[in-house]
């Protein structure tokens, strides 16, 4: 990767040069701000609030929905991994659908697919009905996310304004997992958990007609076409990387099927990166992630977010299993953390970036988010939410909040207009890729570690009842105290991912402070082979 900058054409993540004398005027090329941008900055984080939550609000919902469309163990993981699957592997064309077609175009038909999309899902009366519209939300959702991204970019380019803007959205990428989890255990306890899918349709309904009035494009389209080898490589590539990941859960990361998607998976996005260098127009401009501070902001996002999801998923399962909390208190048990995240962007890091370089915000918010995990490693079976889970909250919150919105910042600035929607799919790219390999991987470790755990302590009391049995005060101790084993040590490594995203950030990402960052101008071909 390169530590300069690639031009005025395709600017570095630092931000584009400033005008000759050190001044800060806007370059002639550039639109004036739009005197309602912000109507359109609430329009934009409603969609992608949206699209985050809906990949954890199902979870609290799931026992509800197996139960009623009488769906077996086995199949009950589509519910989640049909959306990860179509989402994930569809981000880079949608990013690109974007740069072709018009953001503005790409996010209203997105809005609108992910509501028809949510309202078959709620409605459905069969299992594989609900699969095939949890598939549908997430093809949908990968034209929306990368759209509002870069509809945020090409927006807020300017100082104050622009942190500000990315603190907002870094809030709501951070903590829609948290709210996705809060909102699933109200809707499930006080209605149905069908409702934790129509309540999308309202919620899109409002955003459409914001989008309508609020939203402009100036999209610089230029001749390019569609790189369709690309598209089927690299969608190909992520959809193997993804399915991979979602089947190493229940069947281990020896199985052959794991293996064969995860070697075949690499293989593709290894012959898709070759195809880059060659193609015309290609999907996914190599440019983009050669980029030293933007690839280091990819590699910071997807290690920060293995950690993340890792902590929803154990914090999830040990509220519920272990402390016996239902839906609703489970949900608002991580409401802290996400007001720590809102915190963290919106107060800190919005405020901070134009004065600070990235680095030094990134560096230090994902130590006190592996402080926040380590502390997890100290639980137990007894009730800890005040002495440990909520202090980890806080800290993790505040981390990620420190994290999300110079990453975001950092990886889409500085990018040609006609590129900027390809280039947010990446970071969306970066942060699912990151959430199924850390939500597989801490999942496996937690789970093989309870097995032994378990096993080895009945075998020992069996020994000491001399063969006449366990019993079920005793055996369900020690179940729990396995979990919490594995839940621990599977958060123990989470927590060494984090600092090996402080590592990352602190080595790879130089940036200065964006003080007066402005889009690059437009090329003269767009898409085209640089």
């Amino acid at each position: 990767m390169s530590d300069a900058s690639e031009g005025s054409g395709e600017g570095g993540a630092g931000g584009a040069a400033p005008p000759p004398g050190g001044g800060s005027r806007t370059p002639s090329w550039a639109a004036p701000p739009d005197p309602r941008r912000w109507w359109a900055l609430v329009v934009i984080a409603i969609a992608q609030l949206m699209v985050v939550l809906d990949a954890t609000i199902v979870n609290i919902a799931l026992p509800s929905a197996q139960r009623d469309l009488g769906i077996s163990d086995t199949n009950r993981q589509w519910v989640v991994t049909a959306y990860t699957l179509a989402f994930g592997g569809l981000l880079l064309l949608g990013g690109r659908i974007a740069d072709l077609v018009g953001r503005k175009r790409t996010f209203m038909v997105g809005l609108v697919g992910f509501a028809v999309a949510s309202g078959l899902g709620g409605a459905a009366g069969s299992p594989w009905l609900l699969f095939g519209a949890r598939a549908l939300q997430g093809a949908f959702g990968a034209l929306l996310a990368p759209s509002a991204l870069s509809l945020l970019t090409t927006t807020f380019t300017l100082g104050k304004e622009r942190s500000k803007a990315f603190g907002i959205y870094g809030a709501i990428a951070g903590g829609g997992a948290a709210i996705g989890l809060i909102a699933g255990g109200l809707l499930t306890e006080y209605l149905d958990w069908r409702w934790c899918l129509y309540v999308n349709v309202p919620v899109a309904a409002v955003a459409l007609a914001g989008a309508t009035v609020l939203l402009h494009d100036n999209r610089e389209r230029g001749g390019a076409r569609l790189d369709v080898p690309g598209v089927l490589l690299g969608c190909g590539g992520l959809l193997a990387l993804v399915y991979g990941c979602s089947e190493a859960r229940p069947h281990g990361w020896g199985d052959g099927r794991v293996i064969g998607l995860l070697v075949g998976g690499a293989a593709l996005l290894a012959l898709f990166a070759r195809w880059q260098t060659r193609a015309p127009y290609p999907l996914l401009p190599l440019h983009i992630v050669r980029d030293r501070n933007r690839g280091g902001a990819f590699l910071t996002m997807a290690l920060a977010v293995i950690a993340l999801f890792g902590m929803f998923l154990f914090l999830s399962y040990y509220l519920q299993t272990v402390l016996g909390y239902s839906p609703i208190k489970t949900g608002l048990a991580f409401l802290p953390m996400t007001a720590a995240i809102i915190i963290g962007s919106t107060q800190i890091s919005a405020r901070l970036l134009h004065r600070l370089p990235p680095r030094l915000l990134m560096v230090p918010g994902a130590l006190l988010a592996a402080t926040g995990l380590h502390t997890l490693t100290y639980l137990t079976a007894r009730p800890a939410y005040v002495s440990h889970v909520l202090p980890a909250e806080l800290l993790v919150g505040l981390g990620m909040g420190l994290i999300f919105m110079p990453v975001l910042a950092t990886a889409t600035s500085g990018v040609a207009p006609q590129d900027s929607g390809v280039t947010s799919a990446t970071v969306n790219t970066a942060q699912q890729v990151g959430g199924s390999i850390g939500t597989a991987l801490l999942n496996t470790i937690a789970t093989s570690t309870s097995a032994s755990f378990i096993a080895a302590h009945l075998a020992h009391a069996a020994r000491r009842t001399g063969g006449h049995g366990v019993p079920p005060a005793l055996r369900n101790g020690i179940v729990k105290n396995g979990l919490v084993d594995g839940f621990t040590v599977a958060i123990g490594v989470g927590s060494a991912i984090m600092l090996l995203a402080a590592l990352t950030a602190g080595l790879m990402v130089n940036a200065r402070p964006p003080k007066q960052a402005v889009p690059a101008p437009p090329a003269r071909v767009s898409g085209a082979r640089r």
